[in-house]
């Protein structure tokens, strides 16, 4: 197979092409894989050169693609089959109005753990905070900041696209990458609490309006599985998830040998969970639409695949160490920085992580940083501002809270405050410790 090394600034163009184009709302996939294209051939690359860096990279996310797959069946049973809101009314239901921020931020993270995704968990919770919201008088500023911060502090401890994507970008399990950001997403989980508490009386307020379109919902809370059962799908999930952690810490052979990977366990977990609930004969529906939900996730995977191709053959990876040592700065800060600017530039966790692992991991590996803390860093970075309005989650999160975008626009920078917390702690531990 012919090769050849792209020039660093073509690389760069490409990548910043393809953000361009995002930006300007052409469709991901096209914006990635033009980017690439471009970068290639203004490179130095030639026609067959250019596909031959596309394919090499698009091959390279096949395996996360794979692991991608295998949580929409996870993703599908808990959302389609409302185990999902069982477990968020729950814990509203159990910590009572007294405790009603910190229960819906605690809800919205739950939930998003389990692997339901982020702007599908503030919508399972939505109806459920606007009701306390109006009888506590909380304004919807306050329950935004909850929802989304809790959220946040979720996402980074799931086995959601976000995360299989960044484990395995810098080839780590995704159970460790789990453990790592729990306690970045600890401390996210309190700052959203605090924050949303200082600011419940500060916007507007639940109105009756917003309330009227809940009546047909609650009618349908009696359909919802048991909280029992609704536990079986997450519980099996992390139980088999961590199995090989724990034979490790534990020197116990015979679980360290077990190998039981994401593409495994999260099916599995999906298939005893629906049967659990007596819902095995949805499984097909449920498989249905946990694929649907995971089609665009593969496709952006595809695209950011070829866009990491351009960049690891180029020699931007060896300009960009040779920059941050000359400015004697320390290296490990381009793990967060990557993913802080890769996730606001596609207003997307996970187009974020994509893009900052294929495109400087190689960088970030090249400064000596361990996987497990590049992975962390990059991970948490991705969360900090995913939410700007370019982005389908502002969008979807406005509507679930019956704002505008006048109103939206305020939480950005409260939520950015959380995921600001999560990469400084996850940096400070895994960066600097």
């Amino acid at each position: 197979m012919e090769t050849v090394v792209v020039s660093w600034w073509a690389a760069l163009i490409g990548l910043g092409l393809a953000i361009l184009l995002i930006l300007w709302k052409l469709n991901p996939v096209y914006s990635l894989l033009l980017g690439a294209i471009i970068g290639a051939l203004i490179g130095g690359a030639n026609l067959l050169q250019t596909i031959n860096i596309l394919i090499a990279g698009s091959q390279s996310v096949v395996g996360t693609i794979l692991r991608v797959l295998a949580a929409g069946m996870l993703a599908g049973v808990m959302m389609e089959s409302g185990s999902a809101e069982t477990l968020a009314r729950a814990i509203v239901m159990k910590l009572g109005d007294r405790l009603a921020i910190f229960a819906l931020a605690l809800a919205t993270m739950v939930i998003t753990a389990v692997g339901v995704f982020i702007p599908v968990a503030v919508l399972i919770v939505a109806p459920i905070a606007l009701e306390a919201g109006q009888r506590m008088h909380i304004s919807k500023l306050a329950l935004l900041v909850a929802l989304s911060g809790g959220g946040k502090a979720g996402n980074i401890i799931s086995p959601n696209p976000n995360t299989i994507a960044a484990a395995k970008g810098f080839g780590v399990e995704l159970s460790q990458l789990m453990i790592a950001d729990f306690i970045p997403a600890l401390f996210g989980l309190a700052v959203a609490v605090i924050l949303a508490t200082l600011l419940k009386n500060k916007g507007s307020k639940v109105l009756n309006e917003d309330l009227a379109n809940l009546a047909t919902e609650k009618a349908e809370v009696s359909d919802l599985p048991s909280l029992g059962r609704s536990l079986v799908t997450p519980l099996v999930a992390i139980v088999l998830l961590l199995l090989n952690p724990i034979g490790s810490l534990l020197h116990i052979k015979s679980l360290t040998t077990l190998n039981l990977d994401a593409l495994y366990v999260l099916p599995i977990a999906a298939v005893v969970g629906a049967l659990a609930m007596g819902r095995g004969r949805q499984l097909k529906a449920y498989a249905k639409a946990g694929m649907d939900r995971m089609t665009d996730v593969v496709l952006i995977l595809i695209g950011a695949g070829a866009i990491g191709g351009l960049i690891t053959s180029s020699s931007l990876p060896q300009q960009v160490i040779a920059l941050i040592k000359g400015a004697h700065v320390s290296g490990t800060f381009l793990a967060p920085i990557s993913g802080i600017l890769m996730a606001a530039a596609a207003a997307s966790t996970s187009t974020g992580v994509i893009l900052a692992t294929g495109s400087f991991g190689k960088a970030i590996l090249g400064f000596g940083v361990a996987p497990l803390a590049a992975a962390a860093m990059v991970h948490t970075g991705g969360i900090v501002i995913d939410q700007l309005p370019h982005g389908n989650y502002f969008h979807v999160t406005a509507n679930a809270m019956h704002m505008t975008i006048g109103e939206r626009s305020k939480g950005i920078m409260y939520e950015a405050l959380v995921g600001l917390t999560t990469v400084v702690v996850a940096t400070a531990m895994w960066g600097f410790m």
